[in-house]
């Protein structure tokens, strides 16, 4: 027998979240220093209008800030671009810069600042401010187009068109991208180890009732999965230990009234021979309303015996026999299901069904239908049906749906607790419903077939 470690030993779930957090938040911040010290592309500078001079006379721009300059040779005037204007002041201050008639000058102008005079005589009472560089009064920003007619030809001047998405914002969007990847694989990975055992143990605890095998647990080496499991493992022990308590008490309680009803019935045969029919009446009905608390009770508790159950077969022997005594019962042949479980067991539930279809609706149909692994057993009756807002109270012990107390008509309010128990211990669901498209009850039993 393999020893259990002790949950208090060892590691708790808050490691590999808080492990997960930090490394996250490192490789976001590796993340946003590559990007960052990578830089976005500088954008284009204001340009001194002595820089345009020259490169407009010399053809190269000697100004190594910001995008290089767009340098053109052509024989018509150029065209301003789209958002340009014409910008005289800036044309002859150009001209004069260039030693040539304005109007061999064109100046156009765009979005932006324009032109940045500084006058530090004017502006800072003759002397800069700490950490500022006078700058040239004249200077040309924003979106421009210069140009300059020489030698029969255009020379254009301009600024490298402004691009909202640039190689750098790819660099970046594929640097975030895959640092959600990078971080996505262990965020997955802690997320399904966490959630697996989780759910795991939501679905033993919610097989968990007396006389039932508790599903197997996980054994994960996180420590509050470990004591998750172990409180489960006790919840469903002190289920059973209840279960079999309760049994023990009906046992008791049956053992101690045999006594009294024995009697009972001594005395019984002295009465006159009408009120001796009558108390032995009584005395049977006394009789059978303890044995079914005590079958009832003892189908809660013990584990059905699992073995290979032709349902089919099991169903015809079931059908047949009632039919011999009498009974108004209908079977419906269908394909051939193999169901595993106790064959006692399942037959008293089938029987408590069609005692009831009988008794309410004076008839009783039954078959079955395989879908999805499943096969759905119907016992269907003539009667007037069941009122929706009753179904679920009906499978509680000692209801009945017959209002009244007789059990000539009521019986003892066990069946349907019963078929509920015992379906539930063979993994499967019952279930009481009007009958679609007609009059009558439905009362179906669903189990798994046998792999």
């Amino acid at each position: 027998m393999s020893k259990r470690a002790d949950p208090a030993r060892l590691p708790s779930l808050a490691r590999p979240i808080f492990a997960l957090v930090i490394a996250s938040v490192m490789v976001a911040t590796l993340a946003s220093f590559i990007i960052t010290f990578n830089g976005p592309p500088p954008r284009d500078p204001p340009r001194p209008l002595s820089i345009l001079a020259t490169t407009l006379a010399t053809g190269r721009s000697p100004d190594q800030r910001g995008p290089a300059l767009i340098v053109r040779h052509e024989t018509a005037p150029p065209v301003p671009q789209p958002g340009e204007r014409p910008d005289p002041r800036v044309a002859h201050r150009l001209a004069d810069l260039l030693d040539v008639p304005v109007e061999r000058v064109r100046v156009y102008s765009g979005p932006g600042p324009q032109r940045f005079p500084f006058d530090h005589s004017r502006d800072f009472a003759g002397r800069p401010p700490p950490g500022i560089t006078p700058i040239r009064p004249d200077w040309l920003g924003g979106r421009f187009t210069v140009a300059l007619r020489r030698d029969g030809r255009w020379h254009v001047l301009r600024n490298a068109p402004y691009s909202v998405f640039t190689p750098w914002h790819v660099a970046v969007l594929l640097g975030m991208l895959a640092a959600i990847l990078l971080l996505s694989i262990p965020a997955w990975m802690l997320a399904r180890a966490i959630s697996r055992p989780l759910g795991q143990l939501a679905a033993a605890a919610d097989h968990a009732r007396a006389g039932a095998d508790l599903p197997p647990l996980p054994d994960s080496r996180s420590r509050e999965v470990r004591r998750l499991s172990a409180a489960v493992r006790a919840m469903h022990a002190r289920l059973a230990g209840h279960a079999e308590q309760r049994t023990v008490m009906l046992a008791a309680i049956a053992h101690d009234l045999g006594t009294p009803l024995s009697r009972l019935a001594f005395w019984i045969e002295q009465l006159p021979e009408a009120a001796h029919a009558r108390a032995s009446a009584d005395l049977d009905e006394m009789r059978a309303m303890i044995g079914a608390a005590l079958r009832f009770a003892r189908d809660e508790t013990v584990a059905p015996v699992r073995t290979r159950i032709d349902l089919g077969a099991l169903l015809d022997s079931l059908v047949e026999d009632m039919a011999e005594a009498g009974e108004p019962v209908t079977l419906v042949a269908s394909p051939r299901a193999i169901v595993r479980g106790d064959s006692v067991a399942l037959r008293r539930v089938f029987t408590n069904l069609v005692a009831n279809a009988i008794r309410y609706g004076e008839h009783a149909t039954v078959g079955w239908t395989i879908a999805d692994d499943m096969v759905t057993v119907t016992v269907d009756d003539a009667g007037p049906g069941v009122d929706p807002a009753q179904v679920a109270r009906l499978f509680d012990p000692f209801v009945r749906g017959d209002p009244s107390r007789n059990r000539a008509t009521g019986g003892t309010g066990l069946g349907l607790a019963i078929v509920r128990a015992i379906t539930e211990h063979h993994g499967g669901e019952a279930t009481l419903a009007n009958r679609p498209g007609g009059t009558g009850a439905r009362a179906s039993v669903t189990l798994p077939l046998s792999r």
